[in-house]
Parts: structure tokens; C-alpha cells; sequence
């Protein structure tokens, strides 16, 4: 494995049936926090940045950085595109910019991914507290 592997991609972000599912016991629920706290990656994605599925990567934009657990896909093959479900975690990467039409970009976003085993995904509370809290 060579030295800190990065892989630019192209992240997607949008519905699963299990966000769905999860929602339904609540955005605190341990089902929901797992159904969203994940990034979906094309298999050989995984073995280009030499980690095993499940585990932690680090997702960055330009408009910020989230840690989460990285996922088979099951559709594809789709080399350097990333998927995260709606919720919390891709809300610390996307654009928070409505360009006036109430809806923040949501496709299509330049992002890098690396490994990140020894970073914790954060909790919802803790999450939020760093995505939206005040100094």
C-alpha cells in the first residue's frame, strides 16, 4: 500500500431505501445515524485506495470534511464516483448554497477520499455541534 492513497472522485448524494427505513425509528436512531454515516464506493475503488469495505475514510471538499464508513457498492462498475446517503454527513461536504431556489447542489461534486481507520465517524450531536454549532 503505498503512502496516504488519495483518490479524486465525483461524490452523488441522494435517497436509499434503508435511509428511508432507518428515518422511520428517527433521525437519532442508532438505524438511521448507520444508514447515513456510510460512502458507498465502487469495489475497485476500495482496493485503489488498499482498504477493505468498512472501513473509515475521510471525504473532502471545498466546503468541508466528513469521516465515514466506506460501502461495496452494488451497482456499477463506477471508478471514482461516491455515493453518500442524504443526512447529516453529506451535508458537511456539499455546497450549503441554495443559488435562491431552496435546494443546495447535490450531484456532481468534486471530492477526494483517503483512508481514515484511525478517525472516529462522529456522532449525530457531535456532528451537528461541529457542522452547525456557535463559538
Amino acid at each position: 500500500m503505498r503512502e496516504n492513497p488519495k483518490l479524486q472522485v465525483t461524490l452523488l448524494t441522494g435517497r436509499t431505501i434503508e435511509q428511508g427505513v432507518a428515518k422511520e425509528r428517527g433521525k437519532a436512531s442508532k438505524e438511521y445515524v448507520e444508514s447515513v454515516s456510510v460512502c458507498y464506493m465502487d469495489p475497485e475503488d476500495l482496493k485503489r485506495l488498499g482498504i477493505k469495505e468498512k472501513t473509515n475514510v475521510q471525504v473532502s471538499t471545498e466546503h468541508g470534511s466528513v469521516v465515514v464508513k466506506a460501502v461495496k457498492s452494488l451497482r456499477g462498475p463506477h471508478l471514482n464516483i461516491i455515493f453518500i446517503p442524504y443526512g447529516p454527513w453529506a451535508n458537511a461536504v456539499v455546497n450549503p448554497e441554495t443559488h435562491s431556489i431552496g435546494m443546495p447542489s447535490l450531484k456532481g461534486i468534486p471530492a477526494e477520499v483517503e483512508p481514515a481507520p484511525d478517525k472516529p465517524i462522529l456522532g449525530l450531536e457531535k456532528l451537528l455541534e461541529e457542522e452547525f454549532g456557535k463559538d
